[in-house]
């Protein structure tokens, strides 16, 4: 026990002392007066703080007796936890402070101080402890928040609202701006049913799983095999006016594991590819084209979880300059090594959006957009509006619509032409909203699906054969609409209504908007009856335009696979051999490294080297083509050695034949016909 713990184990037994019990008193000064010096000798000698110099100055009055001591050593041990979290500097003051007071008042009694002197410390001990407890609470409270509500007070504090003279409340964040909390499909099916359903199991498992590297794009599987380096890096090439344009880069081993898989896909078995990635389980066009063979067979479970670690692989390499949120960060499709990237995020939005995660899928519909919006090498104007649509993001779609229709023309894509009057209506019946924007987005809403259905009419009737509608006698019979209107059209236009109305024929089911559609329907013909100039002029354009599609719709086509579309692909895309992992690969392709060619020559090859080829594929006769003259000379050392090569050959393939024992009948002496 240290001496300062003794010394307030001394005041506290002071200050328990009943008055009048102790012999000390008024009187009693002269006489420790004079016992002063003695006991002030006694406190010198073997001191070892030098604290203690000045307690024991004291009077005799505030030393405890004997008596005293004893009890006090017999309750130490009681009490030396708590003494031992007290501070040196608080006790030191403590004692100074009661000094202090000593010398002040030395009339009052010693059994009227103590009281005074013990609780100012334990005041201080007292607030001392509520807020180091007050502390700790709040930091477990900030622990166990939802990270969700911190980003969303994040993004409040960021993105400011401001209105527009229009009266639509508009976001000043970037029209691409990426949310992370969006790209998780658990915070988007937490929404819908709780997290206790959706996180309920999962928790655990979670726990024990060691090595986990933390990613936005997907979550590691305890399932998956223990990531390592793959052999995948990304550099940053270039920055122009504050775009950053990036690259993926294949190492030397991943080139050989690339050259593998392009013979595993030649051979058309996947079993092979299922060995490759025995081997390599992280190498991503493996990943890619096994999903779509899964996908074939209808184990869409493994197909997802096979296309999410492609998406770890790749963001396992990411630069540390690269950001998904920023919306400046870019990545060439002309570039072999990056097409995974692009076509893994596509995949990975289209299983989404059939789990029923349309807000998580509309993320990263941006995100691919984000990473080339000029080319969009996919497509994904196509199906934006869609995914914006299903997850009520009304006003994303109008303000995307309202930004790129200068530069862009949207309008032009049948897609946006029908489902920006469609968000327009789904704003005018929202009631929260002012009579204003309620009036103005019912406007708007009228104008712009009149212009869609002069501009595109083939897509009337298909869509309401879609969602079982029968036309009324006046629709039906008219010519705009008809059946003309279908054939009249170009193939290219022809693909991009048929991929429009299948795709998102479900969200016109809703018995208002067929009534907003059928007023608007009969304004059209009473537009055309007159002979509107608009009309004869959206026709000239229809002739003029769509005379064939670029390669890009081509790629968007055969990766959603959408029916109606696909039967109408020309036959110039239908004949050609269309890969998983490279579906329809761009023309002006930038090829950083080419794969070696074989050196085969079956032309001077005879019948049994072709035969023994055929069983042994690695079997060559011919041995490595001579590039000198001189073949005299070597000819029979050639020989010598087609013959030791096809001698080891034989011995290889006698070694693993395998012979089958008959199987036996009950008759031993009959003639059996062996399998």
């Amino acid at each position: 026990m240290s001496r300062r713990a003794l010394r307030r184990l001394r005041g506290e037994q002071r200050g328990q002392q009943e008055p009048g019990l102790g012999e000390l008193g008024p009187a009693a000064g002269p006489e420790s007066g004079q016992q002063r010096p003695e006991g002030a000798e006694r406190g010198r000698s073997g001191v070892s703080n030098r604290f203690e110099l000045i307690t024991s100055e004291e009077p005799e009055d505030d030393l405890p007796s004997k008596e005293e001591r004893a009890v006090t050593r017999l309750k130490e041990h009681n009490v030396a936890e708590r003494n031992d979290e007290e501070s040196v500097p608080e006790e030191t003051e403590a004692d100074g402070q009661r000094n202090g007071e000593e010398a002040e008042r030395p009339d009052q009694t010693v059994t009227q101080l103590q009281p005074v002197l013990s609780s100012k410390p334990r005041k201080k001990k007292k607030k001392r402890k509520t807020k180091k407890a007050s502390a700790g609470e709040t930091l477990e409270d900030n622990d166990l928040e939802d990270i969700d509500s911190l980003l969303e007070k994040i993004e409040d504090a960021n993105g400011i609202l401001q209105e527009t003279q229009s009266g639509v409340i508009a976001d000043s964040r970037p029209l691409l701006y990426i949310e992370h909390r969006n790209l998780n499909p658990e915070n988007e099916l937490k929404r819908y049913f709780g997290a206790r359903a959706v996180l309920g199991d999962q928790r655990p498992r979670q726990r024990q799983r060691q090595y986990v590297r933390s990613t936005w794009l997907t979550v590691p599987k305890n399932t998956w095999p223990r990531y390592s380096k793959t052999g995948i890096a990304m550099q940053l090439v270039e920055t122009r006016r504050g775009v950053q344009y990036f690259t993926f880069e294949h190492h030397r081993e991943y080139q050989q594991v690339q050259f593998k898989f392009l013979d595993a896909v030649e051979s058309m078995d996947p079993n092979n590819i299922v060995l490759l990635l025995q081997m390599n389980p992280y190498h991503v066009d493996s990943l890619l084209q096994l999903s779509d063979v899964c996908r074939m067979q209808e184990d869409q479970e493994m197909a997802r979880d096979l296309i999410e670690r492609v998406l770890y692989s790749l963001e396992c390499a990411f630069h540390p300059v690269f950001s998904l949120t920023s919306g400046s960060c870019r990545l060439d499709y002309r570039r072999p090594e990056n097409r995974a990237f692009f076509l893994a995020l596509f995949k990975h939005l289209m299983f989404l959006e059939k789990r029923g995660c349309p807000r998580t899928a509309l993320e990263f519909c941006k995100l691919i957009l984000s990473l080339d919006p000029e080319n969009d090498p996919l497509c994904v104007l196509l199906m934006i509006d869609f995914l914006s649509l299903r997850a009520r993001e009304y006003t994303f779609l109008t303000r995307m619509f309202q930004e790129w229709e200068s530069h862009r023309n949207l309008s032009q894509l049948p897609n946006f032409a029908f489902s920006v009057p469609l968000a327009y209506f789904f704003l005018s019946q929202q009631e929260e909203r002012s009579e204003l924007e309620l009036s103005q987005a019912r406007e708007r809403a009228a104008r712009l699906i009149q212009l869609a259905l002069i501009m595109f009419p083939s897509v009337l009737m298909p869509l309401l054969d879609h969602c079982s509608v029968q036309p009324d006698a006046r629709v039906a019979s008219h010519s705009f609409f008809g059946l003309n209107a279908q054939i009249s059209q170009p193939p290219a236009l022809n693909q991009l209504t048929s991929l429009y109305v299948g795709r998102t024929h479900s969200l016109w089911k809703d018995p208002a908007v067929m009534a907003w559609l059928e007023t608007n329907v009969h304004e059209v013909l009473r537009m055309v009856d007159t002979r509107d100039p608009l009309v004869e002029e959206s026709e000239l354009k229809r002739k003029m335009r769509y005379q064939s599609a670029p390669r890009n719709i081509y790629r968007h086509v055969i990766l959603s696979e959408m029916k109606e579309a696909t039967a109408a692909l020309p036959l110039e895309v239908t004949s050609q051999p269309v890969m998983g992992f490279d579906p329809l690969p761009p023309l002006d392709s930038i090829i950083s490294y080419t794969r070696p060619e074989r050196t085969n020559h079956p032309s001077n090859e005879s019948t049994l080297s072709l035969f023994f080829r055929s069983l042994l594929p690695n079997f060559n006769l011919q041995g490595d083509v001579r590039h000198d003259g001189d073949d005299e000379a070597g000819a029979g050392q050639d020989l010598n050695q087609g013959v030791n090569r096809l001698m080891a050959a034989m011995r290889d393939m006698l070694a693993n034949i395998q012979f089958q024992e008959p199987p036996r009948d009950d008759n031993p002496e009959g003639d059996g016909d062996w399998d």
